[in-house]
């Protein structure tokens, strides 16, 4: 990301402003970076509900309401579809209104919603700078998170069982779920690579040696998705980077950079090896089937068997319901869009990431002021939109959070665009007017 970023900014659609204007709101743009800083820094700490994440994140809109926040007429589609979405649920809860864990499950859902349309929206002005507020956030978090799995899974001062489950075996750090925690790190670990990728971090060895810490969390978890969306969101990012370089040497860079990189995470790996709690975790998660993934009691064969039942009740089974019907959850986001939100939530849900996926790949390849930013925010998102066929998405803050600012990107791109073409489009009638009033 350019540090001339938020200057560029400044040229697109928005409120008019003078220097004079500038000096006048520049102590308001710092307030909302902070808090901005501040909600995503505190989203490590996801075992206690209501987290300070949820405190922030009032405190971070109130902050944008008080300061400037402009209703886009860009999130109609996806507020219409959010809305059909969390209806769903609405109408498949009705059987359990008096259950407190549906209710929950229900409200958590339309907050996530909320957060995601807050995403939307800010990014419509000081796009960079919030950007880099919530990445610089985010990767603080990261490490926090890190440093509580690697106390939980070496058992430090005694605090393994605070930080990790199934005996110790896979690190937790701050969250409930390892398989919450791996997810988590990807997006800060793509950011800082990014950073090293093109060239813009003010101290690559430290980006360097904070991408292997966080490898290290990202390691522990024993997440096989995780693990997944990592290499997957590299991959992406690497490829994407490559593809719209418009020079011949960043391109050498990129490649330089790559192969430095694939030997950092052989040598992480080789010194994790060392230890042989590491070594025999490692070798058992790395196979691609678990005994819990097979057979018709298997998290496949259990989702294969709710199909048919799910065809037969257009309010699904109800939130929450489906280890009720089936003997588990269903570890699919998909499935569990129709068990838990009935026809119009799952279809509604189908629809909501059809239709980012368009966006979000069309979104890359916008040359636009905000396409360097936009590059690490999709690699980290597509991952995890397809590692929902393995997991519950739905309910990750961080996945809300890359959607909201994966739609925001969207909509300030294609105003700016319409505004380019607008400006071209004047300059070219008035062009063709001066040249036809001559004599």
């Amino acid at each position: 990301m350019s540090a001339a970023g938020p200057a560029i900014l400044d040229t697109a659609p928005g409120p008019v402003t003078g220097a004079g204007a500038s000096r006048l709101r520049m102590p308001a743009y710092k307030v909302q970076r902070f808090t901005l800083w501040a909600l995503t820094a505190s989203s490590f700490l996801a075992f206690i509900e209501p987290s300070p994440y949820e405190i922030m994140f009032v405190i971070s809109a109130l902050v944008m309401l008080a300061t400037g926040l402009r209703v886009i007429r860009e999130i109609s589609l996806i507020l219409f579809i959010l809305l059909a979405y969390n209806m769903g649920g609405l109408i498949s809860l009705m059987p359990y209104f008096d259950e407190y864990k549906p209710v929950m499950f229900v409200a958590i859902s339309f907050y996530l919603s909320i957060t995601a349309i807050f995403f939307v929206m800010i990014m419509m002005e000081d796009t960079v700078g919030r950007v880099e507020a919530l990445e610089r956030g985010y990767v603080i978090a990261a490490v926090f998170a890190t440093v509580a799995a690697i106390i939980g899974f070496f058992d430090i001062a005694g605090l393994g069982p605070m930080f990790t489950r199934y005996e110790g075996s896979r690190a937790t750090g701050t969250f409930k779920d390892p398989n919450v925690l791996g997810p988590f790190l990807v997006m800060p670990a793509i950011f800082l690579l990014h950073r090293v990728l093109i060239g813009n971090a003010r101290r690559p060895i430290v980006n360097l040696l904070v991408l292997s810490f966080i490898i290290v969390g990202l390691l522990l978890s024993f997440s096989r998705g995780a693990w997944a969306d990592f290499v997957g969101s590299a991959i992406i990012l690497i490829g994407l980077n490559f593809i719209i370089a418009r020079r011949h040497t960043l391109r050498v860079r990129i490649v330089t950079i790559t192969a430095i990189g694939i030997g950092a995470v052989i040598g992480v790996l080789a010194i994790a090896l060392t230890f042989d709690k590491v070594s025999q975790m490692l070798t058992t998660r790395a196979s691609l089937s678990q005994s819990y993934d097979s057979g018709e009691t298997g998290r496949f064969g259990l989702q294969k068997r709710s199909i048919p039942l799910l065809l037969e009740s257009p309010n699904g089974f109800g939130p929450l319901q489906f280890s009720r019907v089936m003997g588990a959850d269903p570890h699919n986001v998909y499935v569990n869009g129709f068990a838990s939100y009935g026809w119009l939530g799952g279809l509604s849900y189908v629809a909501l990431i059809a239709a980012t996926v368009f966006v979000g790949w069309r979104l890359v390849f916008m040359r636009t002021p905000w396409q360097a930013v936009t590059l690490p925010v999709w690699a980290s998102f597509f991952p995890q939109i397809v590692q929902g066929f393995q997991i519950d998405t739905d309910h990750w803050r961080h996945w809300w959070l890359m959607f909201g600012l994966t739609w925001g990107l969207a909509a300030v791109s294609e105003r700016w665009l319409r505004h380019q073409a607008a400006t071209r489009a004047a300059q070219a009638a008035l062009a063709s007017a001066s040249a036809n009033a001559r004599p």
